[in-house]
């Protein structure tokens, strides 16, 4: 059986080449859906990006894509999604430290 926390620890290689900061700690993950079972199995991540028209979403949704289909062996659909919309109350404090704004 696959956990979501597997699908995470896959999606905290996936880094954010303008910022330096994996996806997950921006918080750019807002939904993991895993199914094991049947003919739909696979694996549906919903993310988002820091602002519309990022020129980097689409390497974003191919690493991830690719992250989570080598870690799990199931096939990945990644899906942007722009609500809500993000802002830098999501991210970790790791990552707001990293960039250097107040916890």
């Amino acid at each position: 059986m696959i956990h979501e926390s597997t699908v995470l620890d896959a999606l905290m290689d996936v880094i954010d080449p303008e910022l330096g900061i994996n996806i997950v700690d921006l918080g750019l993950i807002y939904g993991i859906e895993i199914d094991e079972e049947g003919d739909d199995r696979g694996i549906s991540i919903q993310f988002t990006l820091t602002y519309p028209g990022c020129p980097v979403g689409d390497l974003i949704q191919s690493e991830i894509v690719r992250v989570v289909t080598e870690a799990t062996g199931l096939p990945v659909g990644a899906t942007i999604v722009w609500n809500p919309p993000w802002n830098m109350e999501r991210m970790s404090e790791a990552a707001r430290l990293e960039l250097g704004y107040p916890i």
